[in-house]
């Protein structure tokens, strides 16, 4: 059938380097994409250096995929054709049979299919998927706008509008990185009172060009609560950045029967006691996420509000070094490969 090419650590933790592979015809019930454009997400560490089980290498990550069908295995149903713009994002399946899956709950499934984990990513020319991981990619974004939404999009478009906040409501978005500048730009959409909170008063003006309506200096972690009540206390706070200490800060920041959403990962405990909860009637709890149909909604939402990423790109050729910019925390905001 011919060859493409990917982006392979060959194991864990080495320098990826493009390889050329021989392309297989998808299985029954999956499609073949090619790929124009995938993130570079910050959890793809996770598979490079061999931290999550069942890994195998050589590996190929990439779980912000966007392209178009380029051969339809047998089983698919036909409202998916050779042709279509489509995208995968950190769901890349489930197994349909568990408890979460007969529930509907598709993206807490124990075997959820990951890009780069279950299967070969999206670092590459090509990509094979089972079809329920498939989203349609609306005609009003690229395919470079497109692909972070399928992680980093989902993830924070998903985690507000699942949250108890209603439009009008004050809404605090911790953090204005990868996934905070999304999150700020659809709090906004969304009809809530915004308020970006970020280390160093420089990063202000960036918060208000994201439609921010306030701004919180987090440098003194322990002024967050304080600032955050002066403006009447936060109905939710979606926590994006990776510091259990700076996410811990916004607890007391809540409002009563506030809501603390957690996206941002770090391996440090968060420091919370129970007090802080039980008179307010607080809640704290993380978010996944999301389905494919929640990723095509986050598309189609960002195109009819004009939301897009703020990306940095560079074609395949170049994954290495996109990947060691992505770690260094030299992109702003997306790194995305284009092939």
């Amino acid at each position: 059938m011919g060859t493409y090419r990917a982006a392979q650590v060959a194991a864990a933790g080495e320098r990826f380097a493009v390889v050329d592979r021989e392309l297989v015809p998808p299985g029954p019930g999956h499609v073949r994409i090619a790929v124009e454009a995938c993130g570079v997400c910050h959890s793809d560490v996770y598979m490079v250096n061999n931290v999550l089980p069942g890994l195998r290498y050589p590996l190929v990550p990439g779980h912000e995929i966007a392209g178009r069908i380029a051969e339809v295995g047998e089983g698919t149903p036909d409202v998916w054709a050779v042709g279509d713009r489509v995208g995968v994002g950190w769901f890349g399946g489930s197994c349909g049979v568990c408890t979460p899956c007969r529930q509907g709950d598709f993206i807490v499934c124990p075997h959820l299919k990951v890009p780069g984990w279950a299967y070969d990513g999206g670092y590459a020319e090509s990509v094979v998927v089972p079809f329920d991981a498939l989203a349609r990619i609306p005609d009003g974004l690229s395919a470079e706008d497109a692909a972070p939404l399928g992680c980093a999009g989902v993830t924070t478009f998903n985690g507000l509008r699942s949250s108890g906040a209603r439009p009008g409501d004050r809404v605090a978005i911790l953090g204005i990185g990868g996934l905070g500048h999304l999150a700020v730009r659809y709090a906004v959409a969304m009809g809530f009172e915004t308020i970006a909170i970020a280390r160093g008063a420089a990063k202000a003006d960036f918060a208000k060009e994201l439609g921010a309506h306030h701004y919180v200096d987090s440098s003194d972690p322990s002024a967050v609560a304080s600032a955050l009540q002066s403006l009447g206390g936060a109905n939710v706070v979606l926590a994006t950045a990776a510091n259990s200490e700076a996410i811990s800060a916004t607890v007391d920041g809540l409002a009563p029967r506030g809501e603390l959403v957690v996206v941002g990962i770090d391996a440090v405990p968060l420091t919370i006691n129970p007090g802080q909860l039980i008179m307010p009637a607080r809640i704290v709890r993380g978010h996944p996420s999301g389905t494919a149909q929640d990723v095509e909604d986050t598309m189609a939402f960002s195109a009819l509000h004009g939301i897009r990423p703020v990306n940095e790109t560079l074609p395949l050729a170049q994954a290495d070094e996109a990947y060691q910019r992505m770690l260094a925390g030299q992109a702003r905001f997306r790194m995305v490969l284009t092939t």
